[in-house]
Formats: C-alpha cells, structure tokens, sequence
C-alpha cells in the first residue's frame, strides 16, 4: 500500500466521488458531488504532467454542472427538484 503515489490517490478518490455522485437521488447533490470528481480528475490530469485528455472532457463537466447550479440557485422560483 506504501508504493501507491499521490497521484494515483488523487485519481482514486476522484473516481470514487463520481461513482458516489452516481447514487444521489437529487438531481443538484449528484452536480455538486460530479463537480467535487470533475475538479479532483482535473488536478489528476495536471498531476499526470498534463494530460489534455483527462482535463479538458472534465473541465467541460464541471462547466455544465456549474451552468446548471447556477441556473437553478439564480432562478426566482424553484419549483424544479
């Protein structure tokens, strides 16, 4: 277990917070819980000297899911769950 790099354990825990966000009935937990994995897998991407990969397709998640939240957090009413 001592041998497992930083690296490898940000990229862990990032995948286990997007599975966790997987199991979220509500519909803004699951975008908050996704955007937490979005930006740990893009720290993930710069940790593996820079993968454009990795950063971009999760840089554009965590950008719809923000658009999203703060569509819903700025909307009058929200009647929306």
């Amino acid at each position: 277990m001592a041998d497992i790099s930083l690296t490898d354990w940000v990229g862990y825990l990032a995948s286990l917070t997007l599975m966790i966000s997987f199991l979220m009935k509500n519909f803004n937990t699951f975008r908050i819980i996704n955007s937490i994995g979005a930006l740990l897998f893009i720290i993930y991407g710069i940790m593996l000297a820079i993968s454009w990969p990795i950063i971009i397709t999760n840089a554009f998640i965590l950008g719809v899911n923000i658009y999203y939240l703060t569509k819903y957090y700025l909307k009058p009413d929200r009647t929306q769950t």
